[in-house]
């Protein structure tokens, strides 16, 4: 009896397993027609041995062997090169069409292909290298279109479907699960991705991420890999992020962003403790731009910050988001912790410009160190001289010659210039000690800290012994 009672449950649990697994076959049937491939015709460089080489006659025995392997041979016209880049989705029935920046950049002329075979044209609206986000148009009606859903519902551990054209094979359809939400990647400042584990390769780009409920919820965008191929890491750009973008780029042409002048780094649990902080939260501001709205609103180096515009700030990289996804002019509430205490203040945002500020060295051209003055902790200490202060636009501060010990295991590096001690501004080595000297052993201090164009703040535990 037992025997079979056993026999049984092997027969029904796998029935019962098969039930949970999700079936995919109504999301691809309804939403698959709205998913595009997207090719694009670029004019071909010219090959710059081809210069060399002599016109030929069309009968000449080598025309055909240069024509295949340099085809670029002077007096012949250069042949466009087509190929397929991604895919992209239709968001309007009129031929909006939404998809990566990457994908259409450069591009001489951009072709759009349906699941009915139909092809079109498309012009590019607009796009977005800071999101990877661009806007096409085709000429064309009646079109399927995708519906939009809420990428912050999504939860960790969800089932998510991709349409594609990986390597140009049209509507290819993976299935995976939200690995991560709210992912910020190396030079992505702007967006929060949504990483997942399904099969994306290269040809998805652009392509859509549906929910189960069948409604797009992020932009395929990149992948992580050490070969090219999938790996199992897979990002998407939320489709609210991607929205407003293209809404921006259909009605205005353009993307604003908002800046207040800040340069900010993590709160590490060292940094939190040093600063009285109940947990390593925030952006912490260590340095600000003169006449930028956060000096002008208050904003000061050592303060972190928790809130922006009602928004809390889990992390530093959720401020660059947050301040940017803020129309310029708008006035903003943003709360600071000073002084071991939470404070509000009021900023005007301004508006990021698309060009990029040129690099600035810590020593003036020529200086010299002065000769380092020997202190505990691993560092050799001198004061910088007048022009240093001119170059660097600092009152105070003190030159790091050899470093080794405390200094070296803390982050300290020879040429940093070293600005304050928790907020106190150091003037010269000699009141730089002094202040070291008030801490007890052990004691994890904050140095802010110069380096190069940028400042940072380094937690210091110290260790005379060092």
């Amino acid at each position: 009896m037992l025997k079979k009672a056993l026999v049984l449950l092997c027969l029904v649990m796998p029935l019962q397993a098969l039930a949970q697994l999700p079936d995919f076959t109504d999301l691809v049937e309804k939403q698959g027609p709205a998913v595009v491939n997207i090719s694009t015709t670029q004019t071909g460089a010219r090959n710059p041995l081809a210069q060399q080489l002599p016109n030929l006659p069309e009968d000449d025995p080598f025309f055909e062997f240069f024509r295949r392997f340099m085809p670029n041979i002077p007096g012949q016209p250069r042949e466009p090169q087509a190929q397929s880049l991604g895919s992209g989705f239709i968001i309007s029935a009129d031929g909006f069409i939404l998809t990566n920046a990457h994908v259409v950049q450069a591009a001489d002329e951009i072709n759009v292909r349906l699941t009915d075979k139909r092809e079109f044209k498309a012009r590019v609206v607009g796009s977005d290298r800071r999101t990877d986000v661009a806007l096409i148009k085709i000429e064309a009606t009646g079109l399927p279109v995708v519906k939009f859903g809420d990428p912050n519902r999504l939860k960790v551990g969800e089932w998510v479907v991709a349409i594609g054209s990986p390597f140009g094979f049209d509507n290819t359809v993976t299935a995976g699960i939200v690995s991560a939400k709210g992912r910020s990647l190396p030079q992505e400042n702007f967006v929060p991705f949504i990483q997942t584990d399904v099969a994306v390769n290269p040809g998805n780009s652009g392509g859509p991420l549906f929910n189960m409920r069948g409604e797009v919820v992020g932009i395929n965008s990149q992948i992580y890999s050490r070969t090219g191929g999938f790996m199992g890491l897979s990002f998407a750009i939320p489709i609210d992020v991607a929205n407003d973008i293209a809404q921006q780029l259909r009605t205005v042409g353009k993307v604003t962003r908002g800046r207040i002048g800040v340069v900010i780094q993590p709160v590490t649990k060292e940094l939190a403790d040093g600063f009285g902080l109940p947990k390593p939260a925030g952006a912490l501001v260590n340095s600000v731009e003169k006449g930028g709205p956060a000096e002008k609103g208050g904003v000061g180096p050592g303060d972190v910050i928790l809130r922006f515009d009602g928004k809390p700030i889990g992390g530093s990289e959720d401020l660059p988001r947050i301040v940017g996804g803020t129309r310029p002019g708008s006035k903003v509430t943003a709360q600071v912790w000073r002084n071991k205490a939470a404070r509000d203040v009021q900023l005007v945002v301004a508006e990021l410009p698309d060009d990029t500020r040129g690099q600035r060295t810590g020593r003036a051209p020529g200086q010299k160190p002065q000769a380092a003055a020997p202190t505990l902790y691993g560092m050799s200490l001198s004061d910088i001289s007048d022009a240093q202060r001119k170059d660097l636009k600092v009152d105070g501060g003190v030159l790091v010659g050899e470093v080794q010990g405390a200094a070296a295991r803390a982050g300290v590096r020879k040429g940093d210039v070293i600005l304050a001690v928790n907020n106190q501004e150091v003037k010269n080595v000699e009141q730089f000690n002094q202040m070291m000297g008030q801490f007890d052993k052990g004691r994890i201090v904050a140095l802010l800290v110069r380096r190069g164009a940028n400042s940072l703040y380094v937690p210091f535990r110290l260790d005379p012994t060092g």
